[in-house]
């Protein structure tokens, strides 16, 4: 009887053991992640303050194609062919667009919201002002005020886990549009409003992003040879709606 309860003990200590070693594992190839998440994000160091929003990453230049004006006002150029999108098909992926991007504890709830005024044009197919949730190049959403096929200009969102879905919103008529993404940390939801006070809400979704992420600002041209979008009114704060289909 000595033998086997002594084999017991030995077999239950190197399974608690084994339990141990695979939880430290477990941890490290976690940490692993999440640095590896954040090191792909390659752009450069910049110090953009407003007072709402520290801007402390460029993609794509972007620190050298925005003009800040008097009341945070930001206009925003992008170059001809500019675009975030991971095309199922691959003919049309783009990650050249450029973007402002602050980095944001995806741990506690977050809310960005601006007002943006993209340049639309006769022939400007796809341009548009874009708020985004970026982590890396095939990890991302952005939601767009776009100009599309038959001219009109919509409320967009893209989101992309690998390759990009796209999905076209409202119509709106109207040269500006205030723009929100808010999250309580398990939900991700998109707004739009015209007068800041009554929102839109055009997709909702599980946020399973890590718990470091990047929020940003972006213009982008995918077809012509360039455009600029104006941002106002920008702000971030570490709190989220609290009622989430009315974005208030």
């Amino acid at each position: 009887m000595k033998t086997i309860f002594y084999n017991a003990v030995i077999i239950l200590s190197l399974s608690v053991l084994s339990s141990c070693n695979n939880k430290s594992e477990t941890e490290k190839t976690t940490m692993k992640e999440e640095v590896k998440l954040d090191s792909v994000v390659k752009g450069s160091t910049i110090d953009i303050k407003l007072s709402n929003i520290h801007f402390t990453k460029g993609l794509n230049n972007a620190e050298n194609l925005i003009t800040q004006e008097a009341g945070e006002k930001i206009v925003f150029k992008a170059g001809e062919k500019t675009d975030y999108f991971s095309d199922p098909n691959e003919k049309l992926s783009n990650t050249t667009a450029p973007i402002l991007l602050s980095k944001a504890d995806n741990t506690k709830p977050f809310t960005i919201v601006a007002k943006v005024t993209p340049e639309f044009t006769e022939k400007g197919l796809y341009n548009a002002g874009v708020l985004y949730i970026f982590v890396h190049d095939t990890f991302y959403q952005k939601f767009c005020f776009e100009q599309d096929e038959r001219g009109n200009h919509r409320i967009v969102t893209v989101r992309t886990t690998g390759t990009s879905d796209d999905n076209n919103h409202d119509i709106v008529k109207e040269p500006s549009v205030y723009m929100k993404i808010s999250s309580d940390t398990k939900t991700v939801a998109s707004y739009y409003s015209l007068d800041k006070k009554n929102w839109q809400m055009v997709r909702l979704y599980k946020n399973n992003y890590p718990k470091d992420i990047w929020l940003g600002i972006s213009t982008q041209c995918p077809v012509e040879k360039g455009t600029t979008s104006i941002f106002e009114e920008i702000s971030f704060e570490q709190k989220s709606v609290s009622d989430f289909r009315l974005g208030i």
